[in-house]
């Protein structure tokens, strides 16, 4: 009998036959059912912790250290450099809600917006913000403009 694309069959050999396990004696898989004998493992509904090793040292505990957090101490500050100032026209104050309207930043971080002196200033810019960086205030006001600082 022919094979066609209405009879669709496995290629011979690329399929095996399903070990029937725990079906007796003959099976040869019969009476532990290939789990050894007595304990924890040979009953069903067991389970181990994620990445436990049979009490081994696991691997994320053999591994050093690394790294530093200084998360309880550390402060989030949305940061912008004074070179992105040039987006905006001469003369323009220039706060938080600005950069946020302007796509600049998308949002302030939790402890305030922080001007960096990144960059160069042409253009006189009123600035308002958080924090100011000692070298992007020099640059503000060298431009003509001034920076005022927003209590937090």
């Amino acid at each position: 009998m022919s094979t066609g694309i209405h009879t669709p069959k496995p290629n011979k050999g690329s399929t095996h036959k399903v070990k029937r396990i725990g079906r007796g004696p003959g099976s040869g898989h019969g009476k532990t059912a290939g789990r050894g004998l007595n304990g924890q493992w040979s009953r069903a509904g067991t389970h181990s912790k994620r990445g436990f090793e049979g009490g081994q040292m696991p691997l994320h505990r053999r591994m050093p250290k690394r790294g530093f957090s200084n998360e309880p101490h550390g402060k989030e500050h949305t940061t912008v450099n004074v070179g992105d100032f040039d987006r905006f026209e001469a003369g323009a104050k220039i706060g938080p809600d600005e950069l946020i309207s302007s796509g600049l930043i998308r949002k302030v971080a939790k402890h305030g917006l922080r001007i960096l002196g990144g960059g160069k200033l042409d253009s006189t810019q009123h600035v308002t913000a958080h924090y100011f960086t000692e070298s992007a205030k020099e640059k503000i006001v060298q431009a003509g403009g001034s920076a005022e600082v927003i209590v937090p």
